[in-house]
């Protein structure tokens, strides 16, 4: 245990240190929610799509949320495995008396930890400035986030495992990256979107991310498909990673 600790916190020192990294997890989405709630206000009588008492930021608040789960779990993931794979370090881990399992719940843990700051960051601003709404469901949501961010992390280690090098990851993860984040309801809702869009949106794991929590946000409950979906890509996910995976 104390190994496992010490790992988790020598990781997150270093998340933290690498600027671009936690400027995208931790600051970014707080100038989204300023911006987005400068810009439309929080108002329900203002929103264009009917979302009952609940106004622009209430409802856009999930997929922001989303935005971070992809930023950390999905981009920044796969580059720094594949990174570390580069440079030697998982090898070097690998000949250490730390197990594999250690080694993962760790990186698992810091991502996971750094994701959930990005997302109370963006609540709380959103809450404080703007008057978001608190969730309908916030112990569901919580386990909705956990299950979301797991199912995202998975994607993030499938293309760090198969990337051949670092930049391959950060180009390959980039190219899927901004596709997913402004199609899938993260950067724009997609109730903005024309219909033939919206629904070739529900191919892309990130939608049902944002489906999810948007539900249990507004209260409307578990979207079942959504977590069967999300399931689905991170069984798929961990199976492929599982085979192809390499240490160095």
């Amino acid at each position: 245990m104390r190994a496992l600790w010490q790992l988790t916190w020598t990781e997150a020192k270093l998340y933290l240190r690498e600027p671009s990294t936690a400027f995208m997890t931790l600051i970014f989405p707080v100038f989204l929610v300023l911006i987005f709630g400068s810009v439309y206000g929080n108002d329900p009588a203002d929103v264009d799509f009917e979302y009952g008492d609940y106004g622009f930021l209430d409802t856009f608040a999930p997929g922001l949320i989303a935005f971070v789960i992809a930023t950390s779990s999905f981009l920044t993931l796969s580059t720094s495995l594949a990174t570390y794979r580069e440079q030697g370090t998982l090898r070097r881990f690998f000949v250490t008396p730390l197990r594999p399992p250690v080694i993962f719940v760790a990186e698992f843990a810091v991502y996971v930890g750094v994701t959930a700051t990005g997302a109370s960051l963006l609540v709380v601003i959103g809450a404080v400035g703007f008057g978001l709404a608190a969730p309908a469901a916030p112990v569901s949501l919580a386990v909705a986030f956990l299950v979301s961010t797991l199912s995202i992390m998975s994607l993030g280690v499938l293309l760090g495992s198969v990337a051949p090098t670092a930049r391959a990851a950060e180009a390959a993860g980039m190219a899927i990256f901004f596709p997913l984040i402004f199609l899938s309801g993260a950067m724009v809702p997609r109730e903005l979107m024309p219909d033939w869009m919206e629904q070739a949106t529900h191919v892309l794991p990130l939608t049902h991310v944002v489906t999810l929590l948007q539900d249990l946000w507004i209260g409307d409950g578990w979207n079942l498909i959504s977590l069967g979906v999300l399931a689905g890509f991170t069984v798929v996910a961990v199976a492929i990673s599982v085979r192809v995976f390499r240490w160095e």
